[in-house]
């Protein structure tokens, strides 16, 4: 069952991937529509996040990362493991590793089986490939950094596709600035954004196995 399932969701990741349509499901209703196709390398930076699923007890897991709040455009915002690319990353799939390790303390037995559809960030200019992989490891555990991550929250994989989990609500990530967003609830937190774009996508994949 368990070799089935990955190896459908590999083949998908292989395919032509549902792409921006399906990703701006789960935009605000503000949010700018911008192809990387259309930047320009100076219009941005690039960046990587990591959608590691995780098995316990015989289903799969997503650890999403809460952010500490602080005076920045991200402040208390739920997100991938994940950040900007660094001159002694060797590619963008390494800086989805490094960054996972540096904030959740997951490094080995990772197996990377994909990428999904690069997500551009108007607000603070970064161009975010997420990168799809698997935990070959039921024993792991994290290591938080604190610096970084206030909490983990995991996402059961089977909860994404359930309709009831997408909801409305408004957010106000500016003082003054405040709008309509759907987002994804993963246990009572809000998940909106280029994190919920993502696992959007993600999601159709998966309602295709």
């Amino acid at each position: 069952m368990e070799n089935t399932f990955l190896s459908k969701l590999k083949q998908q990741l292989q395919l032509p991937l549902p792409g921006m349509e399906v990703q701006f499901e789960m935009a605000h209703v503000n949010r700018e529509k911008v192809n990387k196709e259309d930047l320009n390398p100076s219009d941005y930076r690039n960046s990587a996040v990591l959608l590691l699923l995780i098995k316990r007890d015989n289903a799969y897991y997503i650890p999403l990362t809460e952010r500490h709040d602080y005076k920045g455009v991200h402040s208390g915002q739920i997100s991938f493991p994940g950040g900007k690319f660094e001159a002694g990353d060797q590619n963008l799939s390494h800086t989805a590793l490094r960054e996972c390790y540096e904030e959740i303390g997951i490094q080995n037995n990772i197996e990377l089986i994909g990428k999904l559809t690069p997500v551009y960030i108007p607000v603070s200019k970064f161009l975010v490939t997420p990168f799809v992989a698997v935990l070959n490891d039921e024993q792991a555990n994290y290591c938080i950094n604190t610096a970084e991550v206030k909490s983990i929250i995991e996402l059961p994989l089977g909860n994404l596709t359930k309709p009831e989990i997408v909801k409305q609500t408004h957010v106000e990530p500016a003082p003054g600035y405040k709008f309509k967003t759907p987002y994804f609830d993963v246990e009572g937190k809000i998940v909106w954004g280029a994190t919920a774009m993502v696992l959007n996508e993600f999601k159709h994949l998966l309602l295709k196995l």
